[in-house]
């Protein structure tokens, strides 16, 4: 921010500077001749063009700077929770070349299940700790490093993981390159999943169980954004392998695609994925957009073939006023599971064909003093990860799941920049037995 406003003061002062000079030459010829007022004139001229590039760049990196997880052309929420704002890396980071730049985001969480006690759990979620350094105006590199449940060791259930490592290299003023691990741009959450951009103490379940959370491959990815307020995305990466698939485990039906999601770790890679998004932000307070990933998961692997997994979502969020409403619906097909499934009979866990999710959400956020925000939120969603199944024969084909339908109302207090307490109820439609109570506490910088 210093920068930004360190550059439009020199701006301003550079033209008033070539305006005033241009008003010496028209009316005191006798302290310079007409040339050399031409030349100093020039020189200003040249200034001025290369203080606003400079804008022009800082500006654009600036909006597409790292969104708390330091992922410089994520798209930020409309307007989101109210400490969705970027606080570190995004604002210290810019024009730091030779510097790192430290940023994480964390959370606690409390869950009563309202007729189950002693399945009621306290955890530190997630402990994120990200850093970024710039090695030039155009190229830096940006990582994220994350344990979750507080504790990770053969015996416990914590684990350590990074969610992003990658170089990005400015091909323009508004196109980047990315290589390396990174997120994928899809839905509303992924790449904004941080505690403070979302209602709710977890990540809401179809951008959970149907599209994996936090989704990231390998691989190189473009993205660029217009004046106009369109941002695209194409990429080649890494892909799902369907040979993880465990058919002994009920997991693969919790999470389809997280069950066989690689992140990275000796990933089979010798059949890879393409992606494209695309969002639009060119009105005040909408975005609408919608991404596809597709890639075949045989990996190569002995027994599978063509299994290719394609997953498509569109999404909207409207912010009229202090409003933000939030609309998604996300679609999976995996191609020729028949012959895999004929293999796996006798499981409890076979492979489905498709699954969907979809949820619509509407928050209010009341204003508090001292930048303190009340948002209570509801949010209705419907998703089945086993919509369907390949045909493999009378009796052997499993019957498709139930769709689950989940009504979550809450609060998020947004206390301090960066800081959100929450507090939300669960009732599931057609299980009320898994009804549950939330606490959360979130943090970001």
């Amino acid at each position: 921010m210093a920068t930004r406003l360190s550059t439009l003061w020199k701006l301003r002062l550079v033209a008033g500077a070539a305006g005033l000079l241009a008003a010496a030459a028209s009316s005191v010829a006798s302290a310079a001749t007409q040339e050399e007022l031409e030349a100093k004139l020039n020189a200003l001229s040249t200034q001025v063009a290369e203080l606003r590039s400079e804008l022009a760049a800082l500006r654009a990196q600036g909006a597409q700077s790292v969104q708390g997880a330091g992922s410089p052309a994520a798209p930020s929420p409309v307007q989101g929770p109210a400490s969705a704002v970027s606080v570190g890396a995004a604002e210290g980071e810019v024009g730091g070349v030779g510097k790192v730049a430290w940023f994480g985001y964390g959370e606690f969480t409390y869950t009563r299940p309202e007729d189950d006690r002693p399945a009621t759990t306290a955890d530190l979620a997630r402990f994120v700790l990200g850093a970024g350094y710039r090695f030039d105006d155009k190229t830096r590199f940006v990582s994220e490093l994350e344990l979750e449940h507080a504790v990770a060791s053969a015996d416990d259930p914590g684990e350590i993981e990074v969610e992003q490592a990658y170089i990005e290299r400015r091909l323009t003023d508004r196109t980047f390159g990315n290589m390396g691990l990174f997120l994928i741009p899809v839905g509303l959450l992924n790449e904004n999943h941080e505690p403070t951009r979302y209602y709710g103490v977890f990540r809401n379940l179809v951008e959970t169980a149907i599209i994996p959370t936090t989704w990231r491959e390998g691989g190189f990815e473009l993205q660029s954004n217009t004046d106009g307020g369109l941002r695209w995305n194409v990429g080649l990466s890494t892909g799902f392998n369907l040979s993880k698939w465990d058919a002994t485990s009920s997991e693969g039906l919790e999470a389809p695609l997280a069950s066989i999601h690689q992140e990275l770790a000796l990933a089979s890679a010798g059949d890879l994925a393409v992606f494209g998004a695309v969002n639009y932000t060119g009105i005040p307070g909408l975005r609408l957009g919608g991404s596809v990933f597709t890639g075949d998961a045989a990996q190569g692997q002995p027994g599978f073939d063509d299994n290719r997994i394609t997953l498509w979502e569109g999404h909207a969020r409207w912010n009229p006023g202090n409003w933000d409403l939030s609309a998604l619906y996300s679609h999976v097909h995996v191609d020729n599971t028949a012959p895999v499934n004929t293999t796996l009979v006798g499981n409890p866990t076979l492979i489905p064909e498709a699954e969907f999710g979809w949820y619509l959400e509407g928050a209010y956020r009341l204003p508090l003093r001292n930048e303190m925000t009340l948002s209570p939120f509801a949010r209705y969603e419907r998703l089945n990860t086993a919509s369907s199944y390949a045909f493999i024969g009378a009796g052997l084909t499993p019957d498709p799941l139930d769709d689950t339908e989940v009504l979550t109302t809450g609060i998020n207090f947004d206390f301090a920049r960066g800081v959100v307490v929450k507090f939300d109820y669960l009732q599931f439609l057609h299980d009320s037995r898994s009804a549950r109570f939330d606490v959360g506490i979130g943090y970001q910088f």
